[in-house]
């Protein structure tokens, strides 16, 4: 793994020149304000994976399905394998730094059906992400709402939770539309919130407790108390209970979602992507090993009438005031957790809306002048969520099944692109690569998704019932069948993938440079664009024969390819754009020039 870094002492200004010439070369103009530095943008990413979320509201997965070996040694295995997905999706957002993510990868590496491979790719990341929001903020309000009934006495029901989890939700929109600014604050906040929460949770459990578990059991002890009683169950409920760590590894394609608003996006970008990987597998493990070590009653704190084994661990190891007040911690930062997700879930609409995938894209991907936030996709996105919680009040087993989904769905959506990274030979990599290790990691990281999509549309329970019944086979089904049905009956026809929204812009004479054509970008066949002198040191457009191979190719002007034949059917090709041929040099009507760059009007590079 490597990334090249740019020169000390770069200014301010010319990186984001870079970033928007960059993004520009993709095809888009620069409209949500670049606010964010590479540790706000890890902070992102770090914050929706929480470690204090996710393995918090999840423990009680794995402390009925493999016990402790699959919480502790679990986590890293799962953890390690993780890892190499961050990886291999990082490498590929070096190269396309853009909102749409996943899915504009897609259409970028695919070489046959582009607009296919980004439709199915996209929604199963929309659907993914809602679904991931939805159960992060219901997560938050079980928590919240143990923390009420300790502090105030406050009954559980499902009513209350779900009126916690509104309160949630609707204030993760207000904050969201409040600007950039301050949910970067709040990131940022949110990763030393973790990262000191953390250690105050595990100093508490390793220093108050009179006694602890015998390390021995902390890593090897296996419990299973799924009903499964098969030669084998053992292993089984072991391999049941990882679903715990790879629900809590989710959401850190969250770095890519917000590129457009991080500065050096090309490289903080993907290193926010493995680094919030990376520090959650260290940070997470010592959190579980202190959780795990301070158990005092295994079976009556997994069934604990407070819905949550964690908060009855804090309040037998540490008494009331003191579990009550590591609790606390865990709310504050599922609340962080699920600010975040709101963030990154909005950003994915908002590109998705910009390439009119989604019903509405027209309101969808306006962006809020004010705030430079795009502010329709972030209540569009809590009203989805909103509706996934909406069944927990009368049954939580359709709750799950979204969840379940939500994992299977984001790593779908997360190797998809690494697929095709893997089948591509023309793809070039951008300044943050693997070298040589890419094709062992990219092939792992597939690997590993194919086994828990298996894995994890397995029965859980024992005897299968109704409503013991797995039902994340049926939502896969349903999911993947109804947008191909969209797709077979409608969307092949009118959605071509990632559109190109670069608008004509009033710019200064250049004599080197014709006039954009008088209606807005489109050529006038009656007027023949004037050809400016070649210039002996620019770079050949792209697909040109190099009258000089031994020249070397600085890495600045690397241009990966973009998808082809997906640009908005609505804006002429400007294929034969000579302003886009000149070696960083701004094209016309907003086109960014440097390597070929687009030509007037958002047309195709060159």
């Amino acid at each position: 793994m490597s990334a090249s870094t740019r020169p000390a002492g770069t200014p301010v200004l010319v990186e984001a020149d870079l970033d928007e010439q960059r993004l520009a070369e993709l095809g888009y103009q620069q409209e949500l304000r670049r606010k964010l530095s590479g540790f706000s943008n890890f902070a992102v990413s770090f914050s929706i994976i929480s470690i204090l979320a996710g393995a918090i509201t999840s423990y009680g997965i794995a402390m009925t399905a493999g016990g402790p070996l699959a919480i502790t040694l679990g986590w890293l295995v799962v953890g390690g394998m993780v890892t190499l997905v961050a990886l291999a999706m990082a490498e590929i957002c070096s190269v396309y730094p853009t909102a749409g993510a996943l899915y504009w990868w897609a259409a970028a590496l695919a070489r046959r059906n582009k607009a296919a491979w980004a439709w199915f790719v996209g929604w199963f990341n929309f659907l993914g992400e809602v679904a991931v929001t939805a159960a992060i903020d219901f997560g938050a309000a079980i928590t919240t709402s143990a923390f009420l009934s300790l502090t105030f006495d406050l009954a559980v029901t499902p009513e209350r939770t779900f009126v916690v989890f509104l309160v949630i939700i609707v204030a993760h929109g207000l904050l969201n539309t409040f600007g950039v600014n301050l949910v970067r604050v709040l990131s940022d906040v949110s990763a030393w919130w973790h990262l000191v929460g953390v250690a105050v949770i595990v100093g508490v459990l390793a220093v108050v407790p009179d006694q602890h578990k015998p390390i021995s059991e902390v890593f090897f002890e296996v419990r299973n108390a799924t009903g499964f009683d098969f030669s084998g169950a053992a292993v089984y409920a072991v391999l049941i209970g990882l679903l715990m760590a790879q629900y809590t590894y989710t959401g850190y394609d969250a770095s890519a979602h917000v590129a457009e608003e991080t500065h050096d996006a090309a490289r903080a970008a993907p290193r926010g992507i493995v680094l919030s990987v990376v520090v959650s597998v260290v940070a997470g493990f010592v959190l579980l090993f202190a959780i795990t070590w301070a158990i005092q009653d295994y079976d009556a704190q997994r069934q604990t009438e407070l819905g949550l084994p964690p908060a009855q661990i804090f309040i037998d190891a540490t008494g009331q005031t003191t579990g009550t007040f590591l609790l606390f911690i865990c709310v504050v930062a599922q609340f962080f957790c699920g600010m975040a997700s709101v963030t990154a879930n909005s950003r994915m609409a908002y590109a998705f809306s910009r390439d009119g995938a989604l019903p509405g894209s027209a309101i969808w991907r306006r962006v809020n002048p004010r705030t430079g936030t795009p502010t329709n996709s972030i209540w569009l996105c809590v009203a989805c969520s909103t509706l996934l919680v909406l069944p927990s009040l009368w049954n939580t087993t359709a709750y799950l099944a979204a969840t379940s989904i939500a994992v299977i769905g984001l790593y779908i959506a997360y190797v998809g692109p690494v697929f095709l990274r893997r089948r591509s030979p023309d793809f070039r990599p951008g300044p943050w690569h693997l070298g040589r290790w890419s094709p062992l990691v990219g092939w792992l990281a597939i690997g590993w998704v194919g086994v828990i999509c298996v894995l994890f549309v397995l029965p859980t329970t024992s005897p299968v019932t109704p409503s013991t019944f797995n039902y994340t086979i049926v939502a896969v089904a349903v999911v993947l069948g109804a947008a191909w049905l969209w797709w077979l009956l409608g969307a092949r026809h009118w959605f071509t993938g990632p559109r190109q929204n670069l608008v004509p812009t009033v710019a200064q004479p250049d004599p080197e440079i014709p006039d954009p054509a008088p209606d807005a970008g489109t050529p006038d066949p009656a007027v023949e664009p004037a050809t400016p002198d070649p210039e002996p040191d620019a770079d050949p457009a792209p697909g040109t024969p190099d009258p000089d191979p031994d020249r070397g190719t600085p890495e600045a002007v690397a241009d990966p390819a973009v998808p082809e034949a997906v640009t908005d059917p609505a804006v002429p090709d400007a294929a034969a754009d000579p302003a886009g041929s000149g070696p960083g040099r701004a094209g016309t009507a907003g086109g960014a020039g440097a390597a070929g760059g687009v030509g007037a009007a958002g047309g195709e590079r060159g």
